[in-house]
């Protein structure tokens, strides 16, 4: 478990997601309906960040990108590479382990339309800040999509312009950490092909020596 500060199921701090939030209490009674809590082992020396949890996801399951089609091309390359074990069965009962990384989003709760908006992003920010305070091991950060980036510079206190997103791109941030960056495992992403899966596993791939 980690030491850092999670929101709590009824966190008031955004009234768009708050309200949403109760909507689907209303309409989905056995879903998890609240903020997504990070995943996997504090000592991880690698944190995947990604945007937010998805409405009949992560919102659904209560658990990172599962139950819906990003964590499909997600979890099939962390098992390839050895960051998880066991099987991912799109439930959060299916006993697969994070055992190399750990795992977040940059805005918990589940949005309109899968689109935070910058308010939305910095209030949750505190929540990534502690995230990456209570990780001592921390090393690398792979960040999936341009928000997630983003927000992992306002989270050590960088200005957005320090470093652009660019797929495939590592980036040594001052202090020394990694921060890699690649599109979004998102279904309109790996269906356009604008991320293959050659391209995602490429990406971890080029992490794995900065982890040893």
């Amino acid at each position: 478990m980690s030491g850092a500060p999670e929101p709590g199921r009824d966190c008031p701090l955004c009234p768009r997601l708050v309200a949403m939030r109760a909507e689907n209490r209303a309409a989905f009674p056995d879903w998890h309906n609240a903020p997504v809590p990070s995943w996997g082992p504090s000592e991880s020396r690698l944190l995947v960040l990604g945007m937010a949890p998805g409405l009949r996801g992560a919102n659904r399951t209560g658990r990172p990108f599962t139950g819906d089609h990003a964590g499909r091309l997600l979890y099939a390359t962390l098992l390839k590479y050895g960051l998880a074990s066991g099987e991912y069965l799109e439930r959060p009962d299916d006993g697969l382990r994070l055992t190399g990384c750990r795992m977040t989003n940059a805005v918990r709760c589940v949005p309109p339309a899968n689109l935070p908006k910058p308010e939305e992003v910095r209030t949750c920010n505190r929540f990534l800040q502690g995230e990456i305070a209570a990780m001592p091991q921390l090393r690398a950060v792979l960040a999936l999509g341009v928000l997630a980036h983003d927000a992992l510079l306002r989270a050590l206190g960088l200005k957005l312009a320090t470093v652009r997103f660019a797929h495939g791109a590592q980036h040594v941030l001052p202090g020394g950490l990694l921060l890699a960056d690649s599109y979004h495992v998102s279904r309109y992403n790996t269906s356009t092909r604008r991320l293959t899966t050659e391209m995602f596993e490429a990406v971890v791939e080029a992490l794995l020596p900065k982890l040893a």
